[in-house]
């Protein structure tokens, strides 16, 4: 039993496994060499074995097993993906599933035998790698291929320039892998498609012979990859093919002859149109019409197109030819495509040739009508030279003229834009009627002033040619020089010198470089001119000079010292950084120190005035109203009497007179004139006017005053005086009024009396209508005293006479 197990001891040829195999053939190696103490069956593995599974494959044997109780372990690929198992005691191996070798081409797999009751293995392991045996499972099959693709109509035979991959996955260099491609079937059949081996696993498409369009448009190409294995196995492939149109018919004239009239020395579009009729595909090169000219139109005179919609020929005449006679011109013109023809002809592809293909043609007749010829001008261009500013009437340029049909023309003047010649009807002499500027913006920078004349014939209808006449002007020293800026600026910020552009309208030798000189001498003190000789001069200031214009005359010289005389304005000023004057600031709302203490000081002096003001208010006391003294004059107020002279209220207002000795006061009075009121209602209307005049708006000031006259008047029965005067006079004492501002409160609560009394005893006061009371007072009135006369001037106030002052001491 010992032998055979030896016999079956693993002694592994030298075969070509997989890639896993290979890497571990040294390691199988090294074991065959040691002395082993493994034996085992031969184990081998086909794909796919169609078997009852599990499959008993080999048993595994180990010789230090005996005595001991052990167990049986195989680990590796096979094991865990499910492929391979073994028996735990009695080593023997089996196959669990069917194994697809293109997945798993080998396996390498690990024995162990283990001491059941230490879990130690009991002798080495044992590995080596089990290779799966290959079937022909699998047919070649193509990976690379167009489904579709088309060829021209005009390819040549041979390669298509298609190519074919297939592969087949059973074992390389095998039957099983090896395949052939063939074409088994074309529909349809002509021209024969082949295909040509290019590698093991690549093909080419190629035919010979030639396609035609019209007879087939599409072929359907079937492919078939079949391998050499037991069965053999194929597969096959479908392609598409579509034949595109090319050039394989010669366009035709529908029409084989034109014939027209026309005139001579006259351009024609489209004066016929050559329709073509061409079998290829419409829009395509192959069907495009191109003309040409067989003979007949050597000079260039005609011209054939072709019209992209219609493909037709519009043929024109494109150039002018004069024809002494009537003249009939034959053309012959041809007719091919844009794309070259070919044609497939027994199977053979045949490119144009002019032998036997010739392209279509036809004749046209053109009867050229010969017209009445414009006379001719020998030259057509003349060349004048003339001295600018000449004296008019000179003949500056007489044309020659030929007619080969006519002898008798006129002439006319046909361009001259600034009206300085005229033209001779009859002889066509030109004759200059204007002096010529050569300055002037009708003559062009070459100093050329163009004129353009006509010859007219008498035929019918009149014939017209041209004639340019350029009459070039020679230069004068008619212009002086001049400034070509009157005004400059001069940064005192950044430098000391302008440069002053001239310009000069005449040309060499009559124009720079100029001489620049000061008019005014005076002006040499404070301005150089460097440089004084140039195209252009410079002004120099010698010294810092204030802001502002200065005016320099100068005075210039071209070569020729002809002088020019003119006034330079400068202006000086402070530059921003493109050397223009810096614009004046506007002024600032921001004050700088001197300005806030003097607003301060300002706001400590009225400060200080109005705290002076409160303070003698405060000490001064209220004084009450008091009636004048009874020492010379006698008070009569009592309705019941006749007094000589009714006693007025003095109303204080202080006043100082700059008299040198004393200061007093004057005393005005405001005298109320008598007068009754006739009823309640005039009575209430005029104490309305006079609480509307200011007094709620203004108690500060004269609504003081004027409630003190009302007081006074009121007791005194003398309202109506004083509706007429007293107004007048308050206008004059205003500034007076304002400054008695203590008697506001005073006032104020007297008028609250007066309103109470009025509401109390309006039933049983009420003024009383006389008719006549006597003569009036002999005693002066103050209402005498007018002082509207006097305006504002109150310096009478300032010597008011012994009266007064006498008066003044007894109020004091």
């Amino acid at each position: 039993m010992r032998t055979v197990f030896l016999f079956l001891l693993v002694a592994f040829q030298a075969l070509d496994f997989g890639s896993a195999c290979k890497e571990d053939r040294k390691k199988r190696d090294l074991l065959i060499r040691t002395k082993r103490r493994w034996v085992l069956s031969t184990i081998e593995l086909e794909e796919e074995m169609k078997v009852k599974y599990p499959y008993f494959i080999s048993k595994m044997y180990n010789d230090k097993i005996q005595g001991k109780d052990f167990r049986f372990e195989i680990t590796g690929e096979a094991v865990t993906e499910g492929y391979l198992t073994i028996n735990e005691t009695s080593g023997e191996v089996f196959a669990l599933k069917s194994i697809d070798r293109e997945k798993y081409d080998c396996f390498h797999v690990i024995f162990d035998v283990y001491d059941t009751d230490t879990n130690q293995k009991i002798d080495k392991e044992l590995a080596f790698d089990v290779e799966v045996k290959d079937i022909n499972d699998n047919p070649p099959r193509f990976i690379e291929f167009p489904q579709t693709f088309t060829v021209s109509e005009s390819q040549a035979e041979g390669y298509l320039g298609v190519q074919v991959v297939a592969q087949d996955i059973d074992e390389k260099n095998t039957k099983n892998s090896t395949f052939n491609i063939t074409v088994i079937k074309q529909t349809p059949p002509e021209p024969k498609i082949q295909a040509k081996w290019i590698d093991d696993r690549t093909v080419h498409l190629s035919f010979t012979g030639c396609f035609d369009y019209e007879k087939a448009k599409d072929y359907k190409i079937t492919l078939e990859a079949k391998d050499h294995g037991t069965p053999p196995l194929s597969s096959t492939a479908v392609i598409s093919l579509s034949v595109g149109d090319t050039n394989t018919h010669m366009p035709e004239f529908k029409k084989k002859e034109f014939q027209t009239e026309v005139h001579e020395m006259k351009l024609y579009r489209d004066v016929f149109r050559f329709p073509v009729e061409d079998k290829d595909t419409p829009n395509t090169d192959g069907w495009r019409a191109k003309f040409f000219f067989i003979s007949g139109n050597e000079e260039g005179i005609f011209k054939v197109e072709t019209d992209p919609k219609t493909n037709e020929g519009i043929f024109s005449i494109v150039k002018e030819k004069n024809y002494e006679n009537t003249t009939t011109v034959e053309l012959k013109i041809g007719v091919e495509n844009i794309e070259p023809f070919t044609k497939c002809v027994n199977g053979k592809l045949i490119k144009q040739d002019g032998k036997l293909y010739r392209p279509d043609s036809i004749n046209v007749t053109i009867t050229m009508i010969d017209d009445n010829d414009p006379p001719m001008f020998k030259p057509p261009k003349a060349d004048v030279f003339e001295k600018e500013e000449s004296e008019p009437g000179r003949v500056l340029f007489t044309p020659k003229v030929y007619d080969p049909d006519s002898s008798s023309f006129r002439f006319e003047l046909v361009e001259d834009p600034a009206n300085w010649v005229s033209i001779d009807e009859k002889t066509g002499e030109i004759r200059a009627i204007k002096k010529m500027d050569r300055e002037s913006p009708f003559v062009d920078a070459d100093n050329v002033y163009k004129v353009v004349i006509a010859a007219i014939d008498d035929g019918k209808p009149p014939a017209k040619s041209f004639c340019n006449v350029s009459i070039h002007l020679r230069d004068i020293n008619d212009h002086k020089p001049q400034l070509v800026n009157n005004s400059l600026i001069l940064c005192g910020n950044k430098n000391n010198k302008v440069m002053i552009p001239v310009q000069d309208l005449d040309a060499e030798p009559y124009s720079g470089p100029f001489s620049f000189y000061f008019d005014d001498e005076e002006d040499k003190k404070h301005w150089e001119l460097d440089p004084a000789y140039g195209q252009q001069g410079g002004l120099v200031s010698l010294k810092p000079l204030p802001y502002g214009n200065y005016s320099i005359p100068l005075r210039m010289q071209d070569q020729q010292n002809n002088e020019g005389h003119e006034t330079l304005e400068v202006v000086v000023c402070d530059c921003e950084e493109k050397n223009t004057c810096r614009s004046k600031l506007a002024l600032s709302t921001k004050l700088g120190g001197p300005g806030f203490g003097l607003i301060i000081v300002g706001i400590l002096l009225f400060l200080i005035l109005l705290l002076t003001f409160l303070c003698n208010s405060g000490r001064e006391p209220l004084k009450e109203l008091k009636d004048e003294g009874n020492q010379t004059l006698i008070k009569y107020n009592q309705e019941g009497g006749v007094s000589a002279c009714n006693a007025e209220p003095v109303l204080s207002s202080p006043k100082t007179v700059p008299d040198g000795i004393k200061q007093t006061s004057i005393t005005r009075r405001f005298e109320m004139a008598p007068e009754f009121y006739h009823n309640e209602e005039m009575y209430r209307s005029e104490l309305n006017m006079m609480r509307s005049m200011n007094f709620q708006h203004q108690k500060e000031s004269y609504r003081t005053q004027e409630g003190r006259s009302m007081y006074s008047s009121f007791a005194s029965n003398r309202m109506s005086s004083y509706r007429n005067k007293s107004m007048d006079r308050y206008s004059s004492v205003r500034s007076d009024l304002r400054s008695d501002y203590n008697l506001t409160g005073q006032v104020e609560r007297k008028m609250a009396v007066i309103a109470e009394a009025d509401a109390r005893d309006k039933a049983v006061d009420r003024p009383f209508i006389y008719n006549f009371e006597g003569q009036g007072s002999k005693c002066g009135s103050l209402d005498k005293l007018s002082l509207s006369n006097l305006g504002d001037n109150l310096q009478f106030l300032d010597d008011l006479g012994p009266k007064f002052k006498t008066l003044a001491d007894i109020c004091q």
